[in-house]
């Protein structure tokens, strides 16, 4: 990463890429990344951050947990979706599963603790960027599987909120246009605001 770029220019250069190749972040490096995680905002303290890392040989086994989660979730998933799926999990330089302890029952409410690991992973992903690695953040109906979540330490009621795909950037298509925020911004004055974003 160039000196020169501003720490807010390194921000507003971040964009989500699956071209990743080797290699992923690791020791030291790895934790302080996941560290960035750890500073998002946690009402009460509960600190719901879970992250479980797959890499290296491990990664085929674990994708077939997650074909074997798909079936489970989408048995109507085509062919080529579960083999997509099974390839990106087994190629992918690493995979960060994105787990909340949560505490259903506690003061705070399950939103604010599923807020405070999305957060989590926004401060992962531009710790990602800064370090001059890629990452993309996945969902989908095979994150709810229970044995699946099982196998990354979160039995019941705990869950995660997808993975983050990470590795080094590959290929740049250059196509990552952002919108304009004056769509997306308003000054309250009094009255009822309208934005851009929804006009028409």
């Amino acid at each position: 990463m160039a000196h020169h770029h501003s720490p807010l220019d390194v921000l507003l250069s971040r964009a989500s890429t699956d071209h990743l190749v080797e290699p992923p972040p690791k020791g030291d490096q790895l934790r302080t990344i996941l560290s960035a995680g750890l500073r998002a905002p946690d009402h009460g303290k509960l600190r719901p951050w879970r992250y479980t890392v797959i890499k290296g040989k491990h990664r085929d086994a674990f994708a077939s947990l997650v074909v074997e989660a798909m079936e489970r979730q989408e048995p109507d998933a085509p062919t080529v979706k579960k083999n997509k799926r099974r390839q990106r999990f087994s190629t992918m330089p690493m995979i960060i599963a994105l787990g909340i302890h949560i505490e259903p029952a506690g003061k705070i409410p399950v939103i604010e603790q599923e807020m405070a690991v999305a957060a989590g992973a926004m401060n992962v992903l531009n710790a990602l960027h800064v370090e001059g690695f890629g990452g993309m953040w996945i969902t989908g109906a095979f994150c709810e599987d229970r044995a699946l979540l099982e196998s990354l330490g979160l039995p019941d009621p705990h869950r995660i909120v997808g993975f983050l795909f990470v590795g080094t950037p590959g290929k740049h298509d250059g196509s990552h246009k952002r919108p304009d925020v004056d769509d997306y911004m308003a000054v309250w004055k009094g009255e009822a605001v309208h934005f851009g974003a929804d006009a028409g």
